[in-house]
């Protein structure tokens, strides 16, 4: 007869108490799970008082909006636009750079910033930053760190042609004291 490698064990019947104590141990998780348990899952949409964590608010869109441009038989043709919290309060602002659809040429554009307030139905224009009588195009547009950022072409003189702009200027609008306010990060240059 051969001898087992592995000790004989001290105990290979179990007492009553062992299962006295097993039989505590998994009532008490039960016990312990049921308290521990999360709410209840339904389909059901929360009452009336029922707190829930309120959804971001929508940038506005700048479609269908009635733009303070001079466009004639053309539309208003937005171009570019970029949303952003310009003013802090915890709304996003939406910046169009708009110009007429003119079809050839380089009519100028205008930039408006929209808003839109709890329960209005259509965002409405706040702000013009470039206004199409300025005879400006904008290039390089971006709205970021609460600030609007563009590159202004124009002209130095109304001798030159529309077509062919030959003034660069950088220009940056930050929210301060109730308005817009223009900042230029470099001097006007020649294209």
């Amino acid at each position: 007869m051969q001898q087992s490698a592995v000790p004989e064990l001290a105990h290979t019947h179990t007492s009553p108490i062992q299962w006295v104590a097993t039989a505590t141990a998994i009532a008490g998780v039960v016990a312990l799970s049921s308290v521990l348990q999360p709410d209840s899952a339904t389909a059901a949409q929360p009452g009336p008082g029922a707190r829930t964590a309120a959804a971001p608010a929508a940038a506005p869109d700048p479609t269908g909006v009635a733009f303070p441009i001079e466009c004639g038989p053309a539309k208003a043709l937005v171009q570019k636009k970029a949303s952003g919290d310009l003013d802090g309060d915890g709304r996003p602002e939406t910046v169009a750079v708009v110009r007429c659809d003119a079809g050839s040429g380089t009519p100028p554009s205008g930039v408006y910033v929209l808003t839109q307030g709890r329960g209005e139905k259509k965002p409405r224009v706040v702000a013009t930053l470039v206004d199409p009588k300025d005879r400006l195009s904008v290039t390089d547009f971006a709205v970021r760190d609460r600030a609007v950022t563009a590159t202004l072409l124009g002209y130095s003189s109304a001798d030159v042609p529309s077509c062919c702009p030959d003034v660069k200027d950088l220009a940056k609008w930050q929210w301060k004291g109730g308005a817009f306010v223009r900042s230029t990060p470099s001097e006007a240059r020649s294209v």
